[in-house]
């Protein structure tokens, strides 16, 4: 059994910064790929960014250059460091994570969420 603890959510002024982080815990082999997603009141969840085992991020267009995601595969945790934020940004934050399967296909984990709040 694998569980996600999100961290580092909250309320900050817009400009401001946060860093989210995402330690994934248990029995792990190894991981694909680790992203934040977000969804703010009345919308779909949306896609932040991502990373592969291999480094390569994807980005949201409306998050690119402001946003940075990182993830330390010795720890198994996914930071999401947002910078100059804006009340546009305001959602609860999801971690995920992807898992090989050992007889192939992969298994999709999500974290319990984090409120981001920009206000002020």
């Amino acid at each position: 059994q694998v569980q996600l603890v999100e961290s580092g959510g909250g309320l900050v002024q817009p400009g401001g910064s946060l860093r989210l982080s995402c330690a994934a815990s248990g029995i792990i082999f190894s991981i694909d790929s680790m992203g934040w997603y977000r969804q703010a009141p009345g919308k779909q969840r949306e896609l932040v960014a991502r990373i592969n085992s291999s480094g390569s991020t994807d980005y949201a267009d409306s998050v690119t250059g402001r946003f940075t995601i990182s993830r330390d595969n010795t720890k198994n945790t996914v930071y999401l460091q947002m910078n100059s934020l804006s009340p546009d940004d305001t959602a609860v934050y999801y971690c995920n994570v992807v898992f090989p399967l050992r007889v192939g296909g992969k298994s999709y984990y999500w974290g319990q969420g984090t409120q981001v709040t920009v206000s002020g």
